[in-house]
């Protein structure tokens, strides 16, 4: 597989983080293997986690191709990057088929990024995992590299404004070691012992994280089990809840003002 637009956008990516100071901690990167597929599993806390992930990904010389929904692809500026970039577009109405070309990728050596969670945790620790990650590396025959984010929501997430200039951020990006999920295992116990190491692995990095809140008004990134302001879990469920009736409500007025013209 040629690669012609990854590797420019990495350099690019590089300039930028450096423009705005981004201070990276990338541990764990030796549990990246140096070929051969694998599905690196990451929790979501931010809108750019993926840029951020794949970087641990680079001492071991190897390139992610990330699974992002379908929209991504069709945007007349990021989809032609996602394209070039070989990432992996997931349909939600037609997912086996975003399903078979994410197992094809791994069983042709790739590694797969998946974010698990599917969606951006507003409390800022871990949700529910999905298990299509450990399903795909069972069938594939691969492991998964479960892989954290921390302070990346301090640059742009759901709820609050962007901050992309010269912010200085500590971001961390942790892999842990490999978790093999043999043919005959089970699935489901497999995502379970990977959500459990990525938990350990997340307090351990947000218990680590270097720096601070500046004030009573900035501990909204960090999550209620701190001290912060973040949303607990259960009050992030349900504001992702409101939030989805309040989709639904809106594609269907849309849908009777269309058939009413």
């Amino acid at each position: 597989m040629a690669e012609l637009v990854y590797p420019t956008i990495i350099n690019l990516a590089r300039v930028v983080f450096r423009a705005e100071g981004l201070r990276f901690d990338l541990r764990g990167t030796e549990n990246v293997p140096r070929q051969g597929g694998a599905v690196m599993v990451i929790n979501h806390v931010g809108y750019l986690d993926f840029t951020y992930a794949g970087f641990a990904a680079r001492p071991a010389r190897r390139l992610v191709r990330f699974m992002a929904k379908q929209e991504v692809f069709t945007h007349k500026v990021s989809g032609p990057l996602m394209r070039g970039m070989h990432h992996i577009p997931v349909d939600r109405e037609a997912g086996a088929g975003s399903y078979r070309t994410a197992v094809e990728a791994l069983r042709a050596g790739e590694i797969v990024g998946v974010f698990p969670e599917a969606t951006i945790s507003r409390s800022f620790e871990l949700k529910e995992f999905k298990a299509g990650a450990a399903r795909m590396a069972c069938e594939a025959g691969v492991p998964l590299l479960p892989t954290i984010i921390w302070g990346s929501q301090r640059v742009w997430t759901k709820g609050h404004p962007k901050r992309l200039g010269r912010t200085k951020v500590a971001i961390s990006v942790w892999v842990g070691e490999p978790v093999p999920v043999p043919a005959a295992a089970d699935v489901n116990a497999a995502t379970d012992e990977l959500r459990g190491r990525m938990e350990a692995l997340l307090h351990e990095a947000q218990e680590t994280y270097p720096d601070r809140p500046a004030g009573p008004d900035d501990t909204w990134w960090q999550p209620a089990r701190l001290g912060g302001t973040a949303p607990t879990p259960d009050e992030a469920a349900q504001l992702d809840r409101d939030e989805r009736r309040a989709r639904i409500a809106a594609a269907k007025k849309a849908r009777d003002e269309g058939r009413s013209r």
